[in-house]
């Protein structure tokens, strides 16, 4: 009850909406930026203040072809750390895998590198990732995968830039500025969004691209299309509902109102 206390009357009655469409949906798609994963400490890096106001952003090509890129790189990443290691699924991640369990999510696609969505208890193969997941370390030359724990080792020992023993550039699993987004995630979150009948975007601008055009090929093939953010997005006109709410209360009264009624 105390959740419900915050929200408007008018919220309560698209919160019903969203709910009974969730139960008579044959394919359910969420998609979630930032704005879900600040209200878990995790700050918004290109805000204001953010991470990006104190660096220049490495580009992929300075990466790749300069060791003092490299060096400045992970500098930056480490203090990315710091707003992600006590990071936890917050309630609307935890409200997203209610529905899930519930049979009600196909699938969830998400610009966020935190892992927060496979935290809360979401499998593995339902999540989408169009950035990459920073918990996951890449070799540039053999793709081979680490952790980051061992990465973070790597450095506490002297290496400011770690490799992979086939002399590749180790690097956060993740799209960096400049960097290809992955051609199979991308295809695979177009054709999913293209096939749902409603699809729920939430914490996030929409401005990015190519993450930005998932709910114009939701909205283009006759979803109905729910946004959930606390400021106004390009999409705001031609989506079906709008909430201008935080997103943990609101998504997780929609799972409660769902599970009461009865799935």
């Amino acid at each position: 009850m105390a959740t419900r206390k915050k929200i408007g009357a008018k919220t309560l009655e698209q919160i019903s909406e969203i709910a009974r469409r969730i139960k008579s949906a044959r394919s359910v798609v969420a998609f979630t930026g930032a704005g879900i994963s600040t209200e878990s400490g995790i700050p918004d890096y290109r805000s204001q203040g953010g991470l990006w106001d104190k660096f220049r952003p490495v580009y992929f090509d300075e990466f790749m072809s300069s060791e003092k890129a490299r060096v400045e790189y992970w500098k930056q990443r480490l203090e990315m750390e710091k707003g992600l290691k006590h990071a936890r699924p917050n309630k609307g991640h935890k409200a997203l895998a209610r529905l899930e369990r519930a049979g009600h999510l196909r699938t969830l696609i998400t610009q966020n590198i935190d892992g927060l969505h496979q935290a809360s208890g979401i499998p593995e193969e339902k999540i989408i990732e169009l950035h990459g997941n920073s918990r996951r370390i890449r070799c540039m030359s053999c793709s081979g995968l680490t952790t980051w724990e061992v990465a973070m080792e790597r450095i506490s020992s002297g290496e400011p830039a770690p490799e992979c023993s086939c002399g590749g550039y180790y690097k956060p699993d993740t799209v960096s500025f400049g960097q290809a987004m992955p051609e199979r995630e991308t295809r695979e979150a177009a054709r999913l969004s293209s096939n749902c009948d409603l699809f729920i975007a939430v914490g996030s601008t929409l401005l990015v691209q190519p993450a930005a055009s998932m709910p114009e090929y939701a909205k283009s093939a006759g979803a109905f299309l729910v946004i959930i953010n606390l400021s106004d997005t390009p999409f705001d006109p031609r989506c079906d509902m709008v909430i201008r709410e935080k997103a943990g209360p609101v998504l997780e009264a929609i799972a409660d109102r769902v599970e009461k009624a009865g799935g």
